[in-house]
């Protein structure tokens, strides 16, 4: 998108709209509509990989793009080793620089999906803050930083104040000095104007604008989004089986679809404004629809398709709508035997399994035996007989027409698994094992 097309959009306006501006700095408003900024916002390099819950963050940096300003995006690889304690109860684990810079290389990857990274106007920058901090002495940064902060500034802090009870270590008391530190230092040499984050890094970021104040008599703006907050209270972006990641191989393609299809009414009318780039006509258009009819769930399936598609692909996305449709709907048999091993596990994790010998399967195993004896997914043969006869049981999304057949090797998934569907909607995986 060229530069004229994007400047029309108004920054401030689009978060305020989408519900995602919590605080502004006062003046911040009036310098966005001047022209051109450079803002960024900070990554934690804990990980490899983004989790969803850090796609606030990206999105705010696609919509600053969007709206013709320059995105950048600071990975704290010399922060990672320090940890910030806004938001924690406990000190966390420090990382290796070997560790983080595989982190590093990670969440760049999945940064570009988002930001246009291509050299022109509003070019979306990545930088580290270890590049700066690496040759910075302790002795030096306590003399010509430390200095310009008083204790007392510092312990006012909400990230401060929470953490005094349960203890606080110099390490992470100094963080905030640490980051307002970055802010100096992107604004004194790359011309950074503002800087953005979650509401719980107001104290970080207004501790850097107070440096630039102090130490060279500057100015500088910023703003936070809310903390997400699902409806139900629950964090935003874990699921029973743990984080939801923007890696395939850590969520595959299809659990990260599942997981915005499953979300409530009320939490999807946030995500659309949120993860979406989607106008506002037609976020209310489309909730006019979803209203008329909530169990089409027209507003899930709208933000997991351009979800799923920008952080994974179009052909991923079409693969986890035919293996959701595998096991909610009548999805064909060759529809099953395209899945790939991954995605079919995923599709039926949880789903009840068992393992036979390949040398049984070789040598044939009659159904009866597979379902009743050495399955238990019937009680008794005659049960499985009986189901059969009536058409209740299918073995890869294929009705089992007779009960007296000898299953093989022959018509495996992946060569080596079985979809037994009992009834409607009770499914077993058989595998074959060694």
């Amino acid at each position: 998108m060229s530069q004229s097309a994007t400047t029309k959009l108004n920054f401030i306006e689009e978060l305020r709209w989408r519900g995602m501006l919590q605080d502004i700095m006062p003046g911040t408003e009036e310098l966005l509509s001047k022209g051109p900024v450079r803002g960024y916002i900070g990554f934690d390099p804990t990980s490899d990989s983004l989790g969803v819950g850090n796609l606030v963050q990206v999105m705010i940096l696609l919509h600053f793009q969007r709206c013709g300003h320059q995105p950048v995006a600071l990975v704290g690889g010399a922060t990672g080793m320090v940890g910030d304690p806004s938001g924690k109860s406990a000190e966390r684990n420090l990382l290796s620089e070997e560790i983080l810079q595989q982190n590093l290389a990670g969440q760049k990857k999945q940064l570009e999906k988002f930001l246009d990274f291509t050299a022109g106007p509003g070019q979306a920058m990545l930088v580290n803050n270890y590049d700066w901090f690496k040759e910075f002495s302790f002795l030096d940064f306590i003399r010509d930083v430390g200095k310009h902060i008083t204790v007392n500034y510092m312990m006012a802090k909400d990230s401060v104040q929470k953490r005094l009870e349960t203890g606080l270590s110099f390490t992470e008391f100094t963080y905030q000095l640490v980051q307002g530190y970055d802010f100096y230092y992107l604004w004194k040499n790359h011309g950074l104007q503002l800087q953005m984050g979650g509401s719980d890094q107001w104290g970080n970021i207004t501790t850097g604008t107070e440096l630039i104040r102090r130490m060279d008599g500057g100015e500088a703006f910023a703003l936070t989004t809310p903390l997400i907050k699902k409806a139900d209270g629950t964090k935003f972006g874990k699921t029973e089986s743990g984080n939801i990641w923007l890696d395939p191989k850590k969520t595959s393609p299809y659990k990260f679809y599942q997981f915005w299809l499953n979300s409530s009414d009320e939490d999807s009318k946030n995500y659309i404004r949120i993860f979406t780039t989607m106008t506002r006509e037609a976020v209310e258009a489309l909730e006019a629809e979803h209203q008329a009819a909530p169990h089409l769930r027209l507003l899930q399936k709208a933000i997991a398709k351009e979800v799923t598609i920008r952080v994974h692909s179009e052909a991923d996305y079409n693969a986890a709508v035919e293996a959701s449709e595998i096991l909610f709907g009548n999805a064909p048999t060759e529809a099953l035997s395209r899945l790939d091993e991954d995605t079919l596990l995923s599709v039926f994790e949880g789903v009840p399994q068992v393992t036979i010998s390949r040398a049984e399967f070789e040598a044939g195993i009659p159904v009866l035996d597979l379902l009743a004896d050495k399955s238990s997914i019937f009680p008794s043969r005659g049960e499985a007989r009986k189901l059969i006869q009536s058409g209740g049981v299918s073995v890869n999304k294929q009705k089992l027409a007779d009960p007296n057949a000898v299953q093989t090797m022959e018509g495996m998934l992946q060569g080596k698994y079985l979809l037994v569907q009992k009834g409607k909607k009770n499914y077993y995986l058989i595998i074959c094992g060694a």
